[in-house]
């Protein structure tokens, strides 16, 4: 008797450690007014209008961001008509406005960079590392999805055909008002975003 108790204690601590993992990745991006590299504000209000927001993890010199950026802007260009928005967000301490100003230049990058200058918003979506992708709906603030563009990146290694598309799979099904699987989704390759000890 006591040894079934045992086990059913253990059977329900573990199913609620492996819940709680499975869920860890759940956050809330905070309403927020940033200015963008071109001295542009930003608030999460003026997006309210569209079913979803992407923010990218920027970060200058980071080659695996610097090498996804073809890759997020053509997802931008195929979605862009489907009433989202694609931002960058910076959180760099090291990346001052002309800085981000530059690498926008330099590589031809289109999209607001929004700079994260108190890390307060990157904080509360619980970034880690450039190159990830966020989808929030920017009524709520709940982010949906978080992962990698695609698994065509990593470290020292670039592969010319690409087996998962997770982004693009992401925003057919929230479009499509499905829930992402988390689980079936890997970390992010990038440059780990240093943070302002708290």
């Amino acid at each position: 008797m006591k040894n079934t108790l045992r086990l059913t204690l253990i059977s329900v601590l573990l199913l609620f450690t492996t819940s709680a993992m499975a869920d860890d990745w759940l956050k809330t991006m905070k309403d927020f007014e940033l200015t963008d590299h071109m001295g542009v504000s930003h608030t999460m209000t003026e997006y309210a209008d569209n079913d979803f927001i992407v923010v990218y993890i920027h970060g200058s010199g980071c080659p695996i961001a610097r090498l996804s950026v073809p890759t997020f802007l053509s997802i931008r260009d195929d979605y862009q008509d489907q009433n989202i928005s694609f931002l960058m967000l910076n959180s760099f301490i090291q990346d001052d406005i002309p800085r981000i100003r530059k690498e926008a230049a330099d590589f031809k990058i289109d999209f607001p960079i929004l700079k994260d200058a108190d890390q307060s918003v990157a904080r509360s979506m619980g970034v880690e590392r450039t190159a990830e992708v966020f989808i929030v709906n920017p009524r709520t603030g709940d982010i949906v999805f978080r992962g990698p563009i695609d698994d065509s990146l990593g470290y020292e290694t670039q592969r010319i055909n690409t087996n998962h598309n997770y982004l693009r799979d992401a925003l057919d099904a929230v479009m499509a008002g499905e829930a992402i699987n988390m689980n079936e989704i890997p970390d992010s390759k990038g440059c780990l975003v240093g943070f302002f000890l708290s």
